[in-house]
Order: structure tokens, then C-alpha cells, then sequence
């Protein structure tokens, strides 16, 4: 008996070990996963272009110092006057004394004079390839009449893109301990600032020749982004990158908004608090803002790739048809293919299909491509998208169905309830009437007939 329940016992545990330690069972919580870049930044964020799909961020909320990435809202805020028809990009703009208040002697300058007269356009190109401060203020009087009233557009179209970590004390990035934004923030002002296709172009330049102007011979500019030219850096020059801008100040450490395209990808980065490191070996210097974007670029690219995930041809559910008698069920289905970025290292059948129907069954007619669901695409907490699932054909009603409905809805609603109960009650009253007090009367007015009509023998 004790050998017998021994045994018993050692098939249960051997049973429940090989339920829950198989690898099948393993496999499903092993979620497959991309290796983290590991960025060395305060702050960084990698955002697909085309869709908004956040690919990597790390402190992408936290309030962080810009430095002269400020100047991507400035010039949001000029080019937005231009399309306004407030400013054109020829508009020439004479240089205030005003511009060079509370300005540093050794921030970024493109050596504008006081009094000299140089375009919006050539303004906009001093400000975001060399990053001149001068530019900036020269501009936000242009636009807004002063420095300040400038800086308080900059803060209302700020909460106008959504911006919830951000606050403008300047146009320029100069340290301010109020002045401050966050990645995230700042990849909202960079998506809206590409709207504007003159700002890529200027962003993009490497460099540019500007004319004489009546204080000045002509000036070449050469950008501060290592990443577009090896002018000012060796060793940073990346062929996919594209703009945007450049920052630096003690206090913010180094930082870049930039780009890049390769085949049919496009991302956006933001990289803030960046180190300038030297290597002891070979003493040489690396600035992390820009390796580090590299760094993040050549990550997205290697782990990620546009995949069809859903066909028209995939019949992903069906929806139960009332009121119909050809058809009991209706497919349902997407009406385009459907691609999305998601890691290489998984497939579409990974994803998990979350389909919410709009209820649990739909009444006839039903129209062809009528939206009854959608499906939502996940794996691993992460959605992809989220997809309305569409009818396949169209589903004829049957007007005797309809009609048998509609006479159950006219008799549902509750007013004519109370009717019919009026009526039954009635009718109820009237028979009980009628079996009491009418039985009644009509015995007793037959007595009374009877009496009128007595034939008996007269008495005299």
C-alpha cells in the first residue's frame, strides 16, 4: 500500500513538472527582444518618421536644458510668420543694438553688426548652421516686436504642439536655470518644424556662402554638426544623416536633434546631456552627442524593417447576422494591406490579434465593407496598430424577419404595455361585470315581469 501511494505521488510531481518546466511552457514567456543600444546621454529618444513609433527612448520626459536646440522652435516660429505672409524670405531685416542685450561675448556668433541689413532667409541660415545667437534675437524683434514677446509665442505654440515639460526664457539656449524642455518635447517642435520644407534645406547644409552686405564682405558658413562634415571634426561624418541642429553650454552638456534615411526607414533622434570624452590611449576627444546618435541610428537600422502584417485576403473573424435568412454570419476583413515597423527578429504571426467587435451580433442589411470590429496588432505590450475590420460582402435583410421584429419592438415599448394592460383590465372588468352584478339584475328584472304579468284569479 505505501509503495503503491508512493508511486501515485511521483507521477503527480513528475506530471506538474513537465506541465510547467517543458519548453513549450518556457517558450511563452520568453518574448523575443531587441538589445538595448545602452545610449551614454542624459536624455535620448529614436522616433520612426513616418509613424510617430517611438523605437527607443531613455528620460524621453525629463526636463532637461537644450542649450541652442531652442533654435528649432525659433525658427518654427519665423518660418510660420513666413507662410503667414507676415515676413517673406527676401524680407531684409536691419540688425538692432537691442539684438546683443544679455548675450554672451563667447556664444555661437556669425559676427553680424549692428545696423547691418541681411535677409530672413540669410538670418535663418546664420542661426541654424552656425547657430549665431545674434540671429535669433535679430529675428524674434522682426517677428514679435521684442525679445520677450517673442519668447512668450515661443511658450503658447509650445503648449499648442502638445508640449507638457518645456519652458522658453530665450530665443537662443543661453543657460537659464527656467529655461529648460525634454526629448520628447523636442522631437514635437522638430516634427512640426519639417513641415516646413525650407528648414530641412537650411538644417542640411554643410555649408553655404552668404553675400556681401553694407557692413559686411561675404561670409561662408560652415555647420556646427559633425555628423553633415568632417570642416570641423574628423571621425563623425555619417552618410545617412540629415540636419537638424546642434547644442552645447556646460550646464547642458552636448546635444542633437538629427535625421537619417536608409532605403525605405527614416528616423528622427534627439540626444541631450551628452559627454565630451578623451580617450587616454590616444588623446583624442569624443563628443558623445554625436556618436551616440550614430550609435542609435545604426541600432535602428539593424533591428528594424517594414513588414506586411495583415492582407485583404485575411479573413480574421465574422460577426453573427440577425434578420437575414442567407446568410448567419458576415466575414470581416481589412480593406488594404497593412505594414508596420517592428523588430526583424519578429514575424506577423507573433503578433497578437486583439479584435473588438462593435457587438456581439449585427442585424441585416448589412452593407459591404461596413466596419463591424477592429483588431489591434501587440506583442509584448507594444502595439504596431490598430486596424477596423471591415464586412467581406453584403448581407440582405428578410422582410418577414424585419417585420416580426418590429411588431416585437412595437408591443416592447413600454407605453403600449401599459396600454394592452389598460385594455386587459377592461375587458376583465367588463366580463366580471357582466357575470355578477349584470347576471344579477337581468334575474331580478325577469321576477319583476313576471309580476306585471300574473294571471291569477282577480279579487274583488
Amino acid at each position: 500500500m505505501k509503495t503503491r501511494r508512493f508511486f501515485s505521488v511521483f507521477l503527480l510531481v513528475t506530471l506538474l513538472f513537465t506541465l510547467f518546466a517543458s519548453p513549450a511552457a518556457l517558450a511563452d514567456g520568453d518574448e523575443k527582444s531587441v538589445e538595448d543600444p545602452n545610449i551614454l546621454a542624459k536624455a535620448a529618444l529614436l522616433v520612426d518618421e513616418k509613424t510617430g513609433a517611438i523605437l527607443y527612448g531613455l528620460n524621453e520626459h525629463e526636463e532637461l536644458a537644450p542649450a541652442s536646440l531652442t533654435k528649432i522652435m525659433t525658427a518654427l516660429l519665423v518660418l510660420e510668420a513666413v507662410d503667414s505672409g507676415r515676413l517673406a524670405m527676401d524680407t531684409p531685416v536691419t540688425a538692432q543694438e537691442s539684438a546683443w542685450d544679455d548675450l554672451s561675448r563667447d556664444g555661437s556668433s556669425a559676427n553680424i553688426k549692428a545696423g547691418e541689413v541681411l535677409t530672413v532667409e540669410e538670418l535663418l541660415y546664420c542661426m541654424l548652421v552656425v547657430s549665431a545667437n545674434e540671429a535669433c534675437n535679430i529675428l524674434a524683434e522682426k517677428v514679435s516686436g521684442s525679445v520677450s514677446q517673442f519668447v512668450d509665442a515661443m511658450n503658447r505654440r509650445a503648449q499648442e504642439l502638445g508640449c507638457r515639460n518645456t519652458h522658453f526664457v530665450n530665443a537662443t539656449g543661453l543657460h537659464d536655470g527656467s529655461h529648460y524642455t525634454s526629448a520628447w518635447d523636442l522631437y514635437l517642435i522638430t516634427r512640426e518644424a519639417l513641415t516646413h520644407e525650407k528648414f530641412m534645406t537650411i538644417c542640411d547644409t554643410a555649408q553655404i556662402t552668404l553675400p556681401a552686405t553694407n557692413l559686411s564682405s561675404e561670409r561662408t558658413l560652415y555647420t556646427t554638426n559633425y555628423l553633415l562634415s568632417n570642416w570641423r571634426a574628423i571621425g563623425y561624418r555619417y552618410s545617412n544623416a540629415h540636419g537638424i541642429k546642434t547644442g552645447s553650454t556646460t550646464e547642458a552638456g552636448h546635444c542633437l536633434v538629427s535625421s537619417a534615411a536608409k532605403g525605405s526607414l527614416s528616423f528622427i533622434s534627439v540626444v541631450l546631456g551628452a559627454e565630451r570624452v578623451v580617450d587616454p590611449a590616444t588623446n583624442r576627444a569624443n563628443v558623445r552627442s554625436f556618436s551616440e546618435t550614430t550609435r542609435l541610428f545604426d541600432w535602428g537600422f539593424e533591428n528594424f524593417a517594414y513588414k506586411v502584417v495583415l492582407t485583404p485576403n485575411d479573413l480574421l473573424a465574422s460577426v453573427p447576422v440577425t434578420l437575414s435568412k442567407e446568410a448567419s454570419n458576415v466575414a470581416l476583413h481589412c480593406t488594404e494591406e497593412v505594414e508596420v515597423l517592428m523588430p526583424k527578429i519578429l514575424t506577423a504571426e507573433d503578433l497578437k490579434r486583439n479584435i473588438r467587435f462593435r457587438s456581439k451580433s449585427v442585424e441585416a442589411p448589412v452593407e459591404q465593407g461596413q466596419q463591424l470590429a477592429e483588431v489591434e496588432l501587440s506583442y509584448g505590450g507594444t502595439v504596431y496598430a490598430t486596424v477596423p475590420l471591415v464586412a467581406v460582402a453584403g448581407v440582405e435583410a428578410s422582410r418577414s424577419l424585419v417585420m416580426q421584429k418590429q411588431v416585437r419592438e412595437f408591443f416592447g415599448r413600454t407605453a403600449v404595455r401599459v396600454v394592452c394592460v389598460l385594455i386587459v383590465l377592461l375587458i376583465a372588468a367588463a366580463v366580471l361585470w357582466k357575470l355578477t352584478v349584470g347576471r344579477r339584475r337581468y334575474r331580478y328584472g325577469k321576477s319583476v315581469h313576471r309580476q306585471r304579468n300574473y294571471r291569477g284569479r282577480r279579487r274583488f
